[in-house]
């Protein structure tokens, strides 16, 4: 893997967690405009809607960067949209990484042939 690739799914991975987090505190700034005089939607909006931008901006330089295929893609995409999806996709995205640290100090030592 190379550094541009390391780099994108790093980023990716970084942003994925907030995301989540934006997301559900969205989810209860919603409830709480509904039922108490608490009105945090519009900041949390803002928040959630910028974190969002640059979940799908991240996505797609990692998606071009790593070479995914459709299916790993889109369901990168669709964690996005779910909730806790991005809890999710940031530790896929940690083990990944790991694995390719491994298989790349596994080449080095001339472990793999690869």
């Amino acid at each position: 893997m190379d550094l541009k690739t390391a780099t994108a799914l790093r980023r990716l991975r970084l942003v994925s967690a907030p995301e989540a987090i934006s997301f559900l505190l969205l989810l209860v700034c919603s409830v709480l405009k509904r039922t108490t005089d608490f009105n945090a939607v519009p900041v949390m909006g803002a928040v959630h809607g910028a974190l969002f931008v640059l979940y799908v901006i991240f996505w797609a330089d990692a998606w071009n960067r790593a070479k995914w295929s459709l299916k790993t893609a889109a369901l990168y995409f669709v964690l996005s949209v779910l909730p806790a999806g991005g809890f999710y996709a940031e530790r896929k995205l940690r083990r990944e990484a790991e694995d390719a640290v491994i298989a790349t100090r596994a080449r080095k030592e001339g472990v793999v042939g690869a």
